[in-house]
């Protein structure tokens, strides 16, 4: 038995040593001893390779402006653990989280005495977020996020209401495959017999797969620029508007507030999915909802604005795909300003690839490293750039300072790569914002 929440995190924490084992059977057997809680639930289920989290955060928005109850699993974290586990965007308290693990640490504990031998901390989160949702914490809709792949991720024990597969592009390969039909394979996995399947993908492959699983499981298929269609996009000045049109409802000029225009992608899905269930008589949303819950929705360390003068943001784009988003946002809406980026990632990144990315981009590049087991060191890093960066620091807090103190009103400081660095760095980068802010106070 666990008694504090420092306790807790350390026993789920010391699971990281088990590494990733695919497969859905400890699952499997972990939720039977809960009475399977996730049963239970009304899940929509959220795979893909970029995108998710928005998603989420947009479905979970539009639902709250009608006063649903909206619990959401979610990875990795930005701030604080117990965001993975959130209702209606609040994290779980500390003392759920320690009340969680003194329910599933026994038969984590029984589990390692099976066969199938002992359980991950995917995993041991995974069954949390069920028995709280399930048992605990009753919502009316649940949204869980896949973590990795899908086919045999934790989260694939469900019957969901629906499933959102969002683009597919080539990540964790040591996992998943080689190929972007390889991939989409694993993606597919979550596409179950009956359930709609909605996607945003666009690659003929990727489509290819996921269509041919849909038919095998006689799943309704949607897909983006078919049956549900943006029309009239334009960026706007702290968003993205659109248009959204389907057979289940359309809606002229939408406006999100997180920047990027894959971030209308990700809007049209979380549309989809709700008009369709409302169509089907399991919601009910209006108009109003709708178009607030687009607006208002937020996701921490996407494109997330800390400070606006000089402007400073974070943003995850741990992959070719989320950077060529971040490029094509900065781009969009702010091609006359003077950029400064600080970049760090993991060693089993396409960084040769991700560089090709940044050094397209009128800006200044800083490399930094940080603490975390796949970190790729800023040697790695400026060899992998090439030598084209303009200064390379592997004391990051430094780096940090330096620029925030530093960089002219009228410019751009963007602070991107890893999610475990930007989850790392975000407190530190806050402190010096408000150290700038403070200081520029006094100079008065």
């Amino acid at each position: 038995m666990v008694h504090t929440y420092k306790e807790a995190l350390h026993w789920i924490h010391s699971r990281l040593r088990l590494g990733i084992k695919p497969g859905i059977k400890r699952m499997e057997w972990m939720l039977a001893r809960l009475g399977n809680p996730e049963k239970n639930l009304r899940v929509i289920h959220i795979g893909g390779t970029n995108g998710k989290g928005s998603t989420v955060a947009y479905l979970r928005s539009i639902l709250n402006e009608e006063d649903y109850q909206v619990g959401t699993f979610t990875s990795p974290y930005i701030e604080q653990f117990n965001e993975r586990i959130s209702v209606n965007g609040k994290p779980v308290a500390n003392e759920e989280i320690t009340s969680l693990v003194n329910i599933i640490k026994p038969i984590a504990e029984e589990l390692a005495q099976t066969e199938l031998g002992p359980a991950t901390e995917f995993e041991v989160i995974t069954t949390m977020a069920f028995y709280y949702f399930g048992e605990i914490q009753q919502v009316d809709f649940a949204l869980f996020e896949v973590g990795l792949g899908g086919r045999y991720d934790s989260t694939n024990v469900i019957r969901p209401i629906a499933s959102i597969i969002t683009n597919v592009g080539m990540d964790h390969m040591q996992i998943l495959g080689n190929t972007l039909e390889e991939i989409a394979y694993q993606k597919a996995g979550i596409i179950k017999q009956g359930i709609p399947i909605f996607t945003t993908a666009q690659d003929k492959g990727v489509l290819f797969v996921l269509k041919k699983e849909a038919i095998r499981q006689k799943a309704p298929f949607y897909q983006i620029g078919k049956e549900f269609q943006i029309k009239e996009y334009h960026p706007i000045e702290n968003g993205e508007q659109f248009t959204y049109q389907s057979q289940w409802g359309s809606y002229d000029h939408i406006n999100v507030s997180l920047l990027g225009r894959h971030q209308t992608e990700n809007a049209a899905a979380a549309l989809a999915v709700l008009t369709y269930l409302q169509f089907k008589g399991l919601l009910n949303i209006r108009e109003e909802a709708y178009r607030n819950g687009l607006r208002e929705a937020f996701w921490p360390g996407r494109l997330e604005r800390l400070n606006d003068r000089p402007m400073i943001f974070i943003d995850g784009a741990h992959n070719l795909q989320g950077l060529q988003a971040f490029k094509e946002a900065v781009e969009t809406h702010f091609p006359e300003k003077e950029i400064k980026i600080v970049f760090s990632a993991l060693k089993d990144k396409d960084l040769t690839e991700m560089f090709t990315i940044l050094h397209s981009m009128n800006a200044e590049l800083y490399l930094t490293e940080f603490d975390f087991p796949r970190a790729a060191s800023t040697d790695e890093l400026e060899l992998q750039s090439g030598g084209k960066a303009i200064y390379c620091d592997k004391d990051w807090k430094n780096l940090i300072q330096k620029l925030v103190l530093s960089v002219k009103e009228t410019d751009i400081l963007a602070i991107t790569g890893s999610l475990y660095f930007i989850s790392e760095i975000k407190p530190y980068l806050k402190d010096m914002i408000r150290l700038r802010k403070e200081s520029s106070s006094l100079d008065v």
